[in-house]
């Protein structure tokens, strides 16, 4: 706790108190991250009486669920934490010393970690190991970032083109949805072909013509390009399809009253005229799913098979959005559908399906993932009324 006396404080007063706050930070980081450790390593240990193997290799595999429970963190983010935390802890002493004491925070410990992922030599990690502590906490993240890249490329060479195929093989592409209806698309590329879709944006870019014939910008240009690029031929018609569920209220799709159109996971919403234009343009078929204001009901029938048809899998990812299981956001368009009451005493019908990715329907069927009020195993609230209708 700190007090201020007066309107003003003085610079160097500002710094210290500044510094004390980012060492106490850090601190907490550290105490943080080493109790998830310690949480992890108790319950793997406790977990090794459990019998069949395969139920206890499933119940060590929910150990990230539970530790994201207790500290509000999804699974991945529990599984990224130890696994770099344990890996400076366990080959970088210095580094976690310093980590403990405050004069490193996680972000830096993240990517010393990362970098003796990277080396191959025992005599290269306890080298960074022991430069890595002193350079980090005198320099911003983006210089030690910048650093440890170098002592990487300086320390072994030889393992350049190893560690450039490995990493090869790691491409990929994701999507990230933020604010303001606007998502990332982020590609993880060999260096020489992204540089090429840099040149090569920059060059259709200007070839567009000047700002009184186009007044878009640049990066404009450039994001416009992209995004036809990846979604239409090159004469223009669409390249493929692609079933992406919204849902839109009927007085904003009338133009009634203004608003936006969700997708089905409510990850990302953006204006409706956004996805109505593109429709029309496109020859989209659009489903409606009539939903009662008063009890929630869809398309009410009662379905016979053990699988749910098409048109139930849909209502329920509407309904749903995610996998049912705490804090995980897998989209449930991604999931299994799973029977509350197995099947054939429980029925096929909404009121009695959940989506559950695929690791938590496994756990579910060895009988492991439970949920729990004030210590008491409890099945979690019955979700609202959706059936199925031909």
């Amino acid at each position: 706790m700190f007090e201020y006396a007066g309107d003003m404080v003085s610079a160097s007063s500002s710094s210290t108190v500044l510094s004390l706050v980012t060492r106490s930070r850090a601190q907490a980081e550290a105490l943080e991250i080493a109790t998830m450790l310690d949480a992890h390593d108790a319950l793997w240990t406790e977990s090794a009486s459990t019998a069949p193997a395969m139920k206890r290799l499933t119940e060590r595999s929910l150990i990230p669920l539970v530790i994201g429970q207790a500290t509000g963190f999804s699974e991945a983010q529990v599984s990224h934490r130890l696994s770099w935390a344990r890996r400076a802890r366990d080959e970088a002493p210095a580094v976690w010393a310093a980590f403990v004491h405050g004069d490193l925070d996680a972000a830096r410990v993240r990517e010393i970690s990362r970098t003796l992922d990277q080396l191959q030599r025992e005599a290269s990690r306890q080298e960074l190991d022991h430069r890595a502590a002193d350079y980090a906490a005198s320099h911003t993240l983006a210089e030690t970032r910048s650093w440890l890249r170098r002592f990487v490329q300086t320390r072994e060479p030889d393992h350049a083109t190893d560690r450039a195929e490995t990493a090869h093989d790691g491409r990929h592409v994701e999507i990230a949805h933020v604010e303001d209806s606007m998502a990332w698309l982020n590609a993880y590329l060999p260096s020489h072909v992204a540089s090429a879709i840099d040149k090569r944006l920059d060059r259709e870019a200007k070839a567009l013509g000047s700002r009184s014939t186009d007044p878009r910008t640049a990066p404009q240009r450039r994001a416009d390009l992209l995004a036809a690029w990846m979604t239409t031929t090159e004469s223009g018609s669409p390249a493929l399809g692609a079933d992406i569920a919204v849902t839109i209220d009927a007085e904003v799709l009338t133009g009634i009253v203004p608003g936006l159109a969700e997708s089905a996971d409510g990850r990302w919403a953006v204006p409706h005229t956004w996805v109505t234009e593109n429709a029309a343009a496109d020859n989209t078929f659009w489903h409606r799913m009539l939903l009662s204001p008063m009890s929630g009901d869809v398309l009410a029938h009662e379905y016979q098979g053990r699988y749910s048809p098409e048109i139930l899998t849909k209502a329920l990812a509407f309904r749903d959005g995610v996998c049912i299981t705490p804090g995980c956001l897998t989209p449930a368009d991604r999931c299994d559908i799973d029977h509350r009451e197995p099947w054939p005493e429980g029925k096929t019908v909404g009121r009695n399906l959940d989506p559950r990715c695929k690791p938590h329907h496994n756990a579910k069927g060895h009988g492991i993932l439970t949920w729990y009020v004030n210590g008491r195993p409890l099945e979690p609230p019955p979700p609202p009324v959706i059936e199925y209708a031909a």
